[in-house]
């Protein structure tokens, strides 16, 4: 009778002990994955395993990410220094286009310009020649004068200056000057320079002075 009560009275105070204080590492003790925690565990795995896709999916693969960047990179200045050297090149050849057009505008002036002053410092100089022309078709020039004459023409055609005009030429309108027609001949077939009145004189391609010259007809082109 003595011993139960204190029995009991050892017994209830443990199992209110264990009831009303559970130790505070219980939920801490499961194991993850355990029977008494199915979802804590579980859960915690899953979550990293997708921050991980995650930052897979963002970054790509380790160190392949900064490769590509750095090659767009380099393309996209590649592109940009292509397009610049094109538009350059074409810069510079339009340079050299306006540049050969200018150098021909400057040669053809000058060219001109060169003949300008030649035709300037020729023609004048025509007259003497008709002089010389006239003295020697009434005789031989004696010695002092033909060296001068001689000296003369030898300069002006040096120069450039042409003199042309022969009997016997076919008429050219653009070079000779007709004075007159005195008559027909039926050895030409063509209207022919049958006298020179006055030679004519060019340089190069343009007449100073063109021919003075008496001209015939072919026998019977005055009927047709």
């Amino acid at each position: 009778m003595t011993h139960e009560p204190h029995g009991a009275q050892d017994q209830q105070p443990e199992g209110q002990r264990t009831e009303s204080a559970p130790s505070p590492e219980a939920p801490d003790t499961a194991a993850p994955g355990s029977p008494q925690a199915p979802g804590a565990g579980h859960g915690f795995g899953d979550a990293a395993a997708e921050m991980a896709n995650e930052t897979e999916v963002e970054g790509g693969e380790p160190g392949e990410g900064p490769a590509v960047q750095g090659e767009a990179a380099q393309d996209d200045e590649l592109t940009l220094a292509q397009m610049a050297l094109e538009e350059r090149t074409r810069d510079l050849q339009r340079l050299q286009a306006e540049f050969l057009n200018y150098k021909r505008r400057v040669d053809r002036d000058r060219e001109l310009i060169r003949e300008n002053a030649t035709y300037q410092a020729l023609a004048p100089i025509t007259e003497v020649l008709d002089n010389i022309d006239r003295a020697r078709e009434h005789g031989a020039l004696d010695d002092g004068f033909r060296a001068v004459a001689d000296q003369l023409e030898r300069t002006v055609a040096a120069a450039g200056l042409t003199k042309f005009g022969a009997v016997g030429d076919a008429f050219d309108p653009t070079i000779h000057e007709a004075l007159s027609h005195i008559g027909e001949d039926p050895e030409v077939a063509v209207t022919t320079c049958k006298v020179i009145a006055k030679a004519g004189y060019r340089i190069g391609d343009r007449v100073v002075r063109a021919a003075q010259v008496l001209v015939v007809d072919p026998a019977g082109d005055t009927q047709q």
